[in-house]
């Protein structure tokens, strides 16, 4: 009763302050136990995750299709709003102001049904919405306009019309060249494509080369793959890494079990290397197999002039993150023994099973492909598909901003 008393002698204001703060906070639990956010991230998920190859006439045809919305939408209105800075950190529950803009943002992008009425309320429509627009640009899906989200909202609507039209002639060219089987890396997206009869069968999360060690683009074909290989640390990791790790920690070569060979076979000891210079440079490094070897247990080979190959790795924590750019240019595969598997699907004798156990063996195994595989590493920053979901990525090695069209390969 004492509490009562207190809160009617509080200034007018005051108590309405207090009353529209309650209402926020059962609001924002009533709208949390009811909304569906896993189905919402489901839903986002079947939105973008079609059959069709992102290399494919289809593609090309639908990126036509969205360059003539865009073009349409540009001619009339101009550009969508940007995100204000109050933005930033909304979610699921929140009863605010600016989640009346952030609809309106994402009706106009097509992630949410247009209302008449927009309330100031971020219900599970908007919490859906916030997850496709998440799916569409290869963020991790939380319904969050976290960091990464506020940025992808931050880009205005010439610069997307510009990625559709040169990507709309990248695929075109890559298109024309295609077989029936084929992988395909997309390095802007860091996802892998394994492609049969004009579908997808098959899609892989990926870690791809940083800006500074880029992955090359190219067409090549896979022509083996090397289960539980010793990994031989190419000279430009010796000089950029190694050597580094070696003098933060001089136990780094024991612990990841790399040793050293001189010119003529014989090993020699981390002591025996001056790590003050680069004298290790002259030296092979190998790793030995194992679960801390750098390519996991198997490393997928394909011709090409870089020294560059897929494979798998132990440091599986890397496919979750939304950047997947860490690597000195190979290419990372999750769940990799689905993809050996399909890769050598003619070889006889191999399905999932097989691979498995030849992983867990630890033993070392070379497998040509009775059938060489097509791969294409590619650099497609955007796309859209025959439900006419639009997808975007980043321009991480700046070809958009280059204006680059062709490739060599």
């Amino acid at each position: 009763m004492a509490g009562f008393g207190a809160a009617l002698a509080m200034p007018a204001v005051v108590r309405a302050q207090d009353s529209d703060n309650l209402f926020d906070m059962f609001s924002h639990n009533r709208v949390m136990r009811e909304a569906d956010r896993e189905g919402n991230t489901a839903t986002a998920l079947s939105l973008i995750e079609t059959v069709e190859p992102i290399l494919s006439f289809d593609t090309a045809y639908n990126l036509q299709l969205a360059i003539q919305n865009y073009e349409q939408f540009v001619a009339v209105n101009g550009s969508w709003d940007l995100p204000q800075q109050d933005w930033f950190g909304l979610m699921l529950g929140h009863r605010r102001k600016p989640v009346k803009a952030l609809k309106r943002r994402l009706m106009i992008n097509g992630d949410m049904a247009v209302e008449e009425r927009i309330s100031d309320t971020f219900d599970e429509r908007l919490d859906a919405a916030v997850r496709l627009f998440q799916a569409r640009h290869g963020l991790i899906i939380n319904g969050q306009i976290d960091e990464p989200t506020f940025y992808a909202l931050n880009v205005p609507t010439d610069y997307r019309l510009n990625q559709l039209r040169l990507n709309a002639m990248r695929i075109e060219q890559w298109a024309s060249a295609l077989s029936d089987r084929y992988v395909v890396v997309n390095i802007p997206a860091a996802t892998i494509e394994a492609v049969e009869a004009s579908s997808v069968v098959q899609r892989h999360t990926a870690v791809v080369g940083k800006v500074d060690r880029p992955t090359p683009i190219l067409n090549s074909k896979i022509h083996q793959v090397k289960f539980n290989p010793y990994w031989t640390v190419p000279k430009s990791i010796i000089r950029r890494d190694l050597i580094k790790y070696m003098n933060e920690d001089p136990e780094y070569l024991t612990k990841f079990r790399i040793r050293i060979f001189d010119g003529r076979g014989n090993e020699l000891q981390p002591t025996d290397i001056d790590w003050s210079t680069e004298e290790a440079v002259k030296y092979t490094f190998r790793q030995d197999p194992g679960a801390e070897n750098s390519m996991g247990h198997c490393k997928i080979d394909f011709y090409n002039k870089h020294d560059v190959y897929l494979h798998d790795t132990p440091q599986k924590a890397l496919f979750g993150e939304n950047a997947r750019f860490h690597s000195s240019g190979c290419v990372r595969v999750e769940e990799v023994d689905a993809l050996v598997a399909w890769l050598l699907r003619d070889n006889g004798g191999w399905d999932i099973t097989g691979v498995q156990a030849a992983f867990e063996s630890n033993e070392r195994l070379d497998v040509p492909l009775t059938h060489q595989v097509p791969i294409h590493t590619t650099y497609i920053t955007a796309w859209a598909n025959r439900q006419g979901t639009v997808s975007f990525r980043d321009d991480v090695y700046q070809h958009d901003a280059a204006g680059t069209v062709t490739f060599a390969s």
